[in-house]
């Protein structure tokens, strides 16, 4: 008898459809938060006014605002805002932005929650993988407050408890988990998504369909998370196509964050693959952000699983649109059709770094937990070639 288990995270609710400053000034009252963090990018915050709309309801409670979030979330930034989160005696934090304002807030949490004050710290709360390949997950206390998250991009990291915060002193990147530091409510309102430069928007929606096509292949994939997975395909491809044809279209947008909302249930829910975590390996590595690693990378993990994972590729197939084609194909026309990138050589990264992150990769946790078995640097290397 098939067996497994789905943990519901302690979400409230997703606004979807209205205007962020009226959904903030309704959560900020509902929750009767009196001091109120503000935390987002810079060029946000500095060179756009999507901020002081977003934020002008609740003006009189805010108490701070921290813009110095960094790609990667290198874990100076993270203790950084945490100390600024203490100083603040915030009840409430408000996060507007991409995966890494998201991903920065959530491990500022946990720092809240175990009293972390420095850098190295961190080093007992990550998860990692122990010597007999099974999963190692720090259990964080609750945290002294919560986010409301209003994302900008398509990474999903808004319908996630799971975080990724880079280690600039070995340049590795590890996942951060705890039941309260992800969302309480989310806001999705294409209107804040304006500003998004259009690379981000579009590869961040090939990172959500990385996450709908390693759910589907996960090693205990599930009918829940593989209904909702299928759904996001459709809606995130044809909205991705709709953008290149419009940029402005609002109802596009909005039916690309229903897709990424869709395809990020599975976060942590299920086991993802070899994208996933070489894609951590090269991001943290080399600088390259997270949607473009999915574009170079995704494609040739398929193909890499394409035995272990025939009947889900096949449905994923359909859900590209063409059953009769393999899905791996589909996919990387449809990055190309973007006009992204889709392999590793159109990167500023050296082929002589490819057996150090094939290195680095083998300790990821979602590395080992590929539907096709990886248990050697010579295995994870075999999939940067294929992808270079």
């Amino acid at each position: 008898m098939t067996a497994g288990l789905f943990s519901f995270l302690p979400l409230d609710r997703v606004i979807f459809g209205t205007p962020a400053a009226t959904a903030l000034q309704q959560e900020v009252q509902l929750r009767g938060a009196k001091r109120v963090f503000v935390v987002t990018g810079r060029t946000l915050n500095q060179r756009t006014e999507l901020i002081k709309q977003a934020t002008a309801g609740i003006t009189n409670h805010i108490v701070g605002i921290f813009d110095a979030c960094t790609e990667h979330t290198p874990r100076d930034s993270v203790i950084a805002l945490a100390q600024a989160l203490r100083a603040a005696n915030a009840d409430l934090i408000v996060s507007i932005g991409g995966g890494t304002v998201i991903d920065t807030v959530k491990i500022a949490l946990v720092c809240l929650a175990e009293n972390l004050e420095r850098v190295e710290q961190l080093d007992d709360w990550h998860m990692s993988v122990n010597a007999d390949g099974t999963l190692r997950v720090p259990v964080v206390r609750e945290p002294p407050c919560r986010q409301i998250t209003v994302p900008t991009t398509l990474s999903g990291a808004e319908f996630s408890d799971l975080a990724g915060g880079t280690d600039t002193r070995t340049g590795v990147k590890h996942g951060f988990t705890g039941r309260f530091i992800g969302s309480a409510s989310v806001i999705l309102d294409p209107a804040m998504t304006l500003a998004t430069p259009d690379q981000l928007w579009l590869s961040t929606g090939i990172r959500a369909i990385d996450h709908a096509v390693e759910a589907l292949c996960a090693v205990n994939a599930q009918p829940f998370t593989d209904a909702l997975a299928l759904r996001a395909l459709g809606l995130l491809q044809t909205s991705l196509r709709r953008y290149m044809t419009d940029p402005q279209d609002q109802e596009a947008r909005l039916s690309g964050q229903m897709g990424a909302w869709l395809a990020a249930t599975s976060i942590r829910r299920v086991h993802y693959g070899a994208s996933h975590g070489l894609g951590h390996a090269l991001g943290a590595d080399s600088g390259v952000p997270h949607g473009i690693t999915s574009c170079v990378l995704l494609p040739s993990v398929m193909r890499y699983n394409q035995a272990y994972c025939v009947q889900a590729l096949k449905e994923i197939a359909a859900a590209f649109g063409d059953a009769s084609q393999p899905a791996a194909d589909q996919l990387q026309a449809l990055i190309a059709e973007l006009k992204l990138p889709t392999r590793i050589s159109q990167l500023s990264v050296a082929r002589e770094r490819l057996p150090i992150i094939a290195q680095k990769g083998l300790a990821n946790p979602f590395v080992r937990a590929n539907p096709r078995p990886i248990t050697q640097a010579s295995e994870t290397l075999e999939i940067l070639e294929s992808a270079w």
